[in-house]
């Protein structure tokens, strides 16, 4: 199988370079995720997807609903260096990889605050440049140096305090040594000084290398892709996705909020939007009946789709992705449409005395206008033929 560099989609800023992450697997890089990015990367079919780093206060962060629909779709998703490390302790049981000691430590408890991983950092023009340094370097040169000999168990402490004292945008390691000096002898000083000099180690870093190099290895494999476990978000999540997500026409994005804005100044969108309503609705307290369709019933309903929509085999992925759809996206819409023509005929069996089909028939078409004009077109008939009768 040829690999694609959107088989691998990456979340990196300040963690590690762009040009960094190419040389170790062939990606596509993206910023620091924000909240619905993983939705808008999934267009892009990925079979995997690597979130270290992602934004913090100035930006709404990514949710955890986002990171479930990625697995959900079948994307194997790794975590590791910054906001992915926690995200992958906090979503481990579902699935998500965790890679890295930065994501150990929020696993095992030893860090929990998504301040840990908080820096200052330049913008995307200056290549998210580092420039202040994250408390979990702090903790990993202090453990450095104690294995050196370069530092006790209290001056270690004493570095951590230092740093966790500091703001993250004001935390260098200048700042950090005059913060720290107070609770150093001299001695201390002038060993750290000298050690320091030697360079330190860029947790952060190191662990996101780690994390690309893992969902490399698993896109190299080429692995079928596997939906996961099925999800029933919430309302608010549903409705946050369909603003936020990207929909692709011919490989271009175009923005699913504007589409549906389009969309609600359609002449047909309440006709369209009732007739979406009563299908959910109605698939909806199909569910709570407990009653279920089966696999060949909702294959049933996809077939009479795509005939349809009169679309070839060979279009069909480009026509779902220009639709807003993919695969298990069609099944779950052909599914409730399998639900709503189950309790369309067992509609007299679902209510105690339910309506016949004849009279659901009647009803609408009494409303619609159609009983009266069948009336007068039978009327018209009779008229015809008795003046037939009387030549």
């Amino acid at each position: 199988m040829k690999r694609r560099a959107e088989d691998l989609v990456v979340f990196l800023g300040p963690s590690l370079p762009a040009a960094e992450a190419h040389k170790l697997a062939p990606c596509t890089v993206l910023p620091p995720a924000r909240q619905g990015d993983v939705w808008r990367a999934l267009s892009l079919k990925p079979r995997a997807l690597v979130l270290v780093d992602g934004v913090f206060e100035a930006q709404p962060s990514v949710w955890h609903h986002e990171l479930l629909a990625a697995m959900e779709a079948g994307v194997a998703v790794f975590g590791g260096g910054s906001m992915g490390a926690l995200r992958a302790a906090e979503l481990a049981s579902h699935g998500m990889v965790g890679v890295g000691r930065i994501f150990g430590w929020y696993r095992d408890g030893v860090v929990a605050d998504d301040a840990e991983v908080a820096l200052l950092h330049a913008d995307a023009e200056h290549g998210w440049r580092p420039l202040t340094v994250p408390l979990v370097n702090v903790r990993h040169e202090a453990e450095r140096a104690r294995k050196a000999r370069v530092l006790g168990r209290s001056g270690a402490q004493a570095l951590v305090d230092a740093a966790a004292g500091l703001f993250y945008q004001e935390r260098t390691w200048a700042r950090i040594r005059e913060a720290v000096a107070s609770a150093w002898s001299g001695p201390t000083l002038a060993a750290w000084d000298a050690w320091f000099a030697d360079g330190v180690e860029d947790l952060k870093r190191l662990d996101a290398i780690a994390c690309v190099r893992s969902a490399a290895e698993f896109v190299s494999l080429s692995a079928p892709v596997e939906p996961g476990a099925r999800r029933n978000p919430s309302s608010l999540v549903r409705r946050r996705r369909l603003v936020e997500d990207v929909t692709r026409v011919g490989g271009r994005a175009v923005d699913s909020g504007q589409v549906l804005e389009l969309l609600r100044g359609a002449p047909d969108a309440a006709a369209w939007a009732e007739a979406g309503l009563r299908r959910a609705l109605l698939a909806g307290w199909v569910r709570s009946l407990g009653l279920t369709v089966t696999e060949e019933e909702i294959a049933t309903e996809e077939a009479a789709w795509w005939k349809e929509r009169g679309v070839r085999a060979s279009r069909r992925e480009a026509f779902l992705a220009a639709s807003g759809l993919d695969g298990p996206g069609l099944r779950q819409l052909c599914e409730t449409r399998a639900l709503e023509r189950l309790a369309l005929a067992q509609a007299s069996r679902l209510l105690p005395d339910g309506p016949s089909w004849d009279e659901a028939l009647a009803s609408e078409a009494r409303l619609g206008g159609q009983w009266e004009q069948a009336a007068r077109a039978l009327l018209s008939q009779a008229d015809a033929s008795t003046d037939g009768d009387g030549d």
